[in-house]
């Protein structure tokens, strides 16, 4: 009997099969759209999204598989002039993402005149792509001296105006995502939709429904961590959560008379998780203070950020 042909190397996979493969990030300002769009291109939500800017705080990895193609989405938090600890470590993970990305699609407002000059500097040499978001909100007319001013700032592969929360254009998105990665085989097993941990995208949930439900500084002081996840055969799974505050007034404000503010974020998280993950849940929420952890390396490190 003929010896087995050993398992094709990478390098000849992607040499006759076509299948392309690759990192894609998602830059911009706050609140262009990158997390709408990436729950779009996903078809179900991943990112959490609100009106409310800087919502995300680390990037956010989708992973989009086709017969021809793994793209793996890279959501990743809205570019700013970092004030504190916490923006710092944000602005890291941009650089991050970007340095990691095959090819760049740089988001912005089509709503907006001006460019976006301090997001611009994080494109550097990488290959981008345009896209306009908010498209539905304005003649298309009305934004050709926008994607003028951008070509005249930026030599980028192509202009792509979309709206991502009506779904517009998205297929447009894809085409010209996919026909500028690499070929190569996929990273990734066809049934994932991120590497990232459900802890995580249960955490995001909990702290997507504090910037809901509150104004103000106390979600931007806010820090979820789910300490323990119990899974029980005949029972619901046991999650217990830390949501971590600055002050003992945001402690407070959060708690509520008799609990019943703390009860209202588990009650509205519960479902969202219950969706998210297919089972039943038990969420059991409780309060911490950490003064000033925005501002510590040390607690910044142990949530897992990169200061």
């Amino acid at each position: 009997m003929a010896p087995e042909s050993p398992l094709p190397t990478p390098e000849e996979l992607s040499s006759h099969d076509g299948h392309r493969c690759g990192y894609v990030a998602l830059i911009g300002k706050p609140n262009v759209g990158k997390s709408t769009l990436l729950n779009a291109l996903m078809g179900q939500k991943l990112s959490i999204v609100t009106h409310r800017p800087q919502t995300t705080r680390r990037r956010v990895l989708g992973i989009l598989t086709g017969d021809d193609h793994q793209v793996i989405l890279l959501d990743t938090p809205g570019i700013i002039e970092p004030r504190y600890g916490l923006q710092k470590a944000m602005m890291n993970d941009v650089r991050t993402s970007t340095s990691d990305a095959d090819l760049l699609v740089f988001m912005a407002d089509a709503t907006r005149d001006n460019v976006d000059d301090l997001s611009l500097k994080y494109v550097g040499k990488r290959p981008a792509i345009l896209v306009l978001n908010k498209i539905d909100k304005i003649r298309q007319e009305d934004v050709l001296p926008l994607v003028s001013a951008y070509m005249k700032a930026h030599d980028f592969e192509e202009v792509v105006p979309i709206s991502a929360l009506k779904g517009k254009n998205l297929d447009i998105v894809m085409e010209s995502v996919l026909k500028r990665l690499p070929e190569g085989p996929a990273f990734y097993p066809k049934e994932m939709i991120s590497e990232q941990p459900e802890r995580f995208f249960v955490a995001e949930i909990i702290r997507e429904k504090i910037f809901k439900l509150y104004r103000q500084e106390v979600p931007y002081s806010t820090q979820v961590n789910v300490i323990s996840w119990e899974e029980r055969k005949d029972d619901k799974d046991l999650i217990h959560a830390d949501i971590v505050v600055e002050r003992d007034s945001q402690k407070g404000i959060l708690i509520g008379k008799g609990g019943k503010a703390l009860k209202k974020i588990g009650t509205f998280a519960r479902e969202d998780i219950e969706e998210f993950i297919d089972r039943p849940v038990f969420l059991k929420l409780h309060v911490k203070v950490r003064s000033d952890w925005r501002n510590s390396e040390g607690h910044l490190r142990s949530f897992g950020y990169t200061t």
